[in-house]
Formats: structure tokens, C-alpha cells, sequence
């Protein structure tokens, strides 16, 4: 079996960071970054070529146990059309707390947000807590 083709690197997360498009997403993707490290714990990571990751886990799948690999408790990256979230929706009690979020649209694994100044910061922070304190586990579905 292949290995997965995302995974953690050693590259500079800073520098990925202040090469975000437009400018606002690199004011964006450094606070979003400080919000996940303060509620994390953990430093950040880049994963892949454009993921920033906080911590990790073991996941496997349940319609294929050999598909199994480590993948980040929460992560984001900011890309042009808009911030995208990973990990937030995961669990139930992600799910049962996105509505409170504010504007965002979802697509099948990640949660998109166009302006982090148009979501609650006070829910945003309870989203990565509960990702954030995930254990291995399956893949959703």
C-alpha cells in the first residue's frame, strides 16, 4: 500500500505563511495560527505543501482497513478564495457547535470561511478544543 500524500514536513510554516494570497490572507493565516497554537498546545506544522496541522492521530478506515495513516487533529490553510478548516466538523460535537460559527460553507471534509472576521472567535475556539482532543479514531462515513 501506497504511503499517504500528505503528511507532516520540515518546512518553515512562517514563510508559508507570509507567501499567503491576498494580502488579507496572510494577516488571517497568522492569526488563525496563534489561535490554533494558544488552544492546541501544540506548534504548528506544515502538512504537505500547503496545511498548516496541530498535532496528530492515528486514523483507519472503516470501509478499508488498510487504508490508515496519521493525519492532523486540526489544520487550516490559507488559500485565496478563502480560509479552509480541517478537523472542525469531525466529530459530533464539532458538528452539533458549526452552526453557531457564523459564516462558512462546508465542503466534504473542510470548513470554509471567507473572512475570519465574520465568525465568532469564542466558537471557532471550542471547534479546535474538541478536534484538538480527538483520539484515533476512524474515518467519518
Amino acid at each position: 500500500m501506497s504511503a499517504p500524500k500528505t503528511g507532516p514536513t520540515d518546512a518553515d510554516v512562517g514563510a508559508f505563511l507570509d507567501a499567503a494570497q491576498p494580502a488579507r490572507r496572510v494577516v488571517e493565516g497568522h492569526r488563525l495560527a496563534e489561535i490554533m497554537a494558544e488552544v492546541t498546545g501544540e506548534e504548528p506544522v506544515l502538512w504537505g505543501p500547503s496545511m498548516v496541522g496541530y498535532g496528530s492521530y492515528r486514523y483507519v478506515s472503516p470501509s478499508d482497513p488498510r487504508r490508515q495513516g496519521d493525519w492532523p487533529r486540526v489544520a487550516f490553510s490559507p488559500r485565496k478564495a478563502a480560509l479552509t478548516l480541517y478537523g472542525l466538523k469531525d466529530l459530533p460535537e464539532g458538528a452539533a457547535l458549526l452552526p453557531e460559527l457564523g459564516a462558512y460553507t462546508e465542503g466534504a471534509g473542510c470548513v470554509y470561511v471567507k473572512r475570519l472576521d465574520q465568525i465568532d472567535e469564542d466558537v471557532l475556539r471550542r471547534l479546535i478544543a474538541i478536534a484538538a482532543a480527538r483520539g484515533d479514531d476512524p474515518l467519518p462515513g
